[in-house]
């Protein structure tokens, strides 16, 4: 699968211009890359039309200049899937920070627990390691980025239609799971070669 380039970055003004339009059409492409697990967490599968989106936002946001390219890309292409993987950035989303701190302080380790089941058969999440994503008092991030390496009968599996996927943890404190709605799963089978 492709990679971000510099030549794919738009200079700030040009991508000041087509924003609009492009957070309008990437819309509907997140909508299909979307998935809820229990109260909190959601999956947001990445490819590299959202990966280049992320890249262009914090350029545009943050204003360094090109001299900033090279780092946004060192973070935002390992999560662009290489063709035999599904990758997702998985947030936990709690609006009160009180609430928010409580939970996260039972979820030590979540980053460990998340699969997919393609097929009644389980793929274990790989949690990218750029950082620690639980803290020494088993605290858990609120975001965390993992992929999904799929055998070839997996990705077989995964791309027929109506094949079950199912999402989710093993968290002793956060068991949930979801099925996957078969749009999303239709969309997520572009990311594989």
């Amino acid at each position: 699968m492709r990679k971000i380039t510099p030549a794919d970055v738009l200079p700030l003004s040009e991508y000041a211009k087509v924003r609009a339009e492009r957070r309008r059409s990437l819309t509907q492409t997140k909508r299909l890359r979307r998935v809820e697990v229990g109260p909190f967490a959601t999956f947001y599968f990445e490819n590299f039309d959202t990966m280049l989106h992320q890249v262009q936002e914090m350029l545009f946001i943050e204003k360094a200049g090109a001299e900033q390219i090279p780092d946004e890309l060192a973070a935002y292409n390992p999560l662009i899937p290489d063709g035999r993987e599904l990758t997702a950035t998985v947030m936990f989303e709690i609006d009160d920070p009180v609430r928010r701190a409580r939970v996260l302080a039972t979820l030590g380790g979540i980053e460990h627990t998340m699969w997919l089941r393609v097929a009644g058969e389980t793929i274990k999440g790989i949690a990218e390691e750029d950082q620690d994503r639980t803290n020494e008092a088993g605290k858990a991030s609120s975001v965390h980025f993992v992929h999904f390496p799929f055998t070839p009968a997996q990705i077989a599996a995964f791309r027929r239609p109506g094949t079950e996927v199912i999402a989710g943890f093993s968290h002793a404190n956060y068991g949930h799971m979801a099925v996957i709605p078969e749009p999303v799963r239709a969309a997520l089978a572009d990311d594989f070669d």
